[in-house]
């Protein structure tokens, strides 16, 4: 298996520091956040990872992580031009990646959970994909992917719902056999000109080779400067910071 870290885009909402340096190697308490995913992806075994940027943000990346033995995994590099959706991020690797099984994570994703035993269960199932899923409040759930789920089955998966069909929202780390380049290969663009990654995952929701677990610890995304914050504050917690008036 394969790790496929996606940092790219253009992080306008943390302008204007992120035109000069890339969104996910912002701090996140007292690391940049891109550590955190990479080092999800070693903790359960996934040490072989390919990094996905803009073109324009390769070498700050290659300064900041060289070949990834600091981390305890081996990173290549591959680029996107521009920003088409995670799926089209994700079709980068595949000159990396064909052939194997992946396991994506998002940029600005951070785990508390240890990854490892929702990467056995997937390797058991044999072939398909399998998500990690997030029980949210209703209004929190409007941001994000929502899964409807049906006799312990993922019936459908919405992007960012008007009324959301349930609590349960897809976090940034997904799990997908050797076929998921072919299938990206075959998604046409959605109204806002992106390869969708709930267009992919929903291929699998349709073949039925979907699986899925939900998340027992804290998790959050770092993609807005609120959302950031608390990924610190959460970590700080984590490592036993105490905070003092």
């Amino acid at each position: 298996m394969k790790g496929v870290v996606l940092a790219g885009g253009y992080g306008t909402r943390f302008h204007p520091v992120t035109r000069v340096v890339n969104k996910h190697m912002l701090d996140v308490f007292d690391e940049p956040m891109v550590y955190y995913p990479i080092r999800s992806l070693a903790q359960a075994g996934v040490t072989e990872v390919i990094l996905v940027t803009i073109t324009e943000s390769v070498e700050q990346f290659r300064n900041l992580l060289g070949d990834g033995a600091e981390l305890g995994v081996n990173i290549q590099y591959a680029s996107q031009q521009g920003a088409g959706g995670i799926a089209e991020a994700l079709l980068q690797a595949a000159p990396m990646a064909a052939g194997d099984d992946v396991m994506v994570v998002l940029g600005d994703n951070i785990f508390q959970d240890d990854l490892t035993s929702y990467v056995q269960s997937f390797h058991d199932q044999g072939k398909g994909a399998k998500i990690l899923l997030k029980r949210v409040s209703l209004d929190d759930a409007l941001r994000f992917g929502v899964a409807e789920v049906r006799d312990g089955r993922i019936i459908g998966i919405e992007e960012k719902p008007a009324k959301p069909k349930s609590e349960l929202i897809v976090t940034g780390c997904y799990m997908y056999d050797d076929r998921v380049f072919d299938l990206i290969a075959n998604l046409s663009p959605s109204e806002r000109g992106e390869l969708e990654v709930t267009d992919l995952n929903n291929l699998y929701v349709e073949e039925g080779t979907m699986s899925y677990d939900i998340l027992r610890g804290w998790w959050t995304d770092a993609g807005t400067p609120a959302s950031k914050l608390k990924a610190s504050i959460l970590v700080a917690l984590e490592k036993g910071v105490t905070f003092h008036r």
